[in-house]
């Protein structure tokens, strides 16, 4: 398969791309080298291999979902000027 300039085209405006003449010519000859090469990747014999999701053979390990932290709200609740039980006390700004 190669692209000609018709397909350049086409497919340039499809991208919303302006190709300068003067490149047309450099990019298609880049765009049919691209394709030969996937045509090259294409003649290559996989039925003997296997589909896989990820080329590493390896899985992750996981923590296990432990608390370790404990809430620090009593502590940084007493560093207030003004607090009751569970919020920060501020005086009223707007009216």
């Amino acid at each position: 398969m190669s692209i000609n300039r018709t397909e350049l085209e086409e497919i340039a405006a499809l991208a919303q791309l302006n190709i300068p003449d003067q490149q047309v010519g450099h990019i298609t000859e880049s765009l049919n080298q691209l394709m030969a090469m996937i045509e090259h990747i294409n003649d290559a014999n996989t039925e003997a291999v296997a589909p896989m999701a990820h080329p590493n053979d390896a899985w992750q390990l996981v923590r296990a979902d432990e608390v370790t932290d404990t809430s620090h709200k009593a502590a940084l609740l007493a560093l207030a000027a003004h607090a009751d039980d569970d919020h920060y006390l501020v005086p009223k700004v707007i009216e």
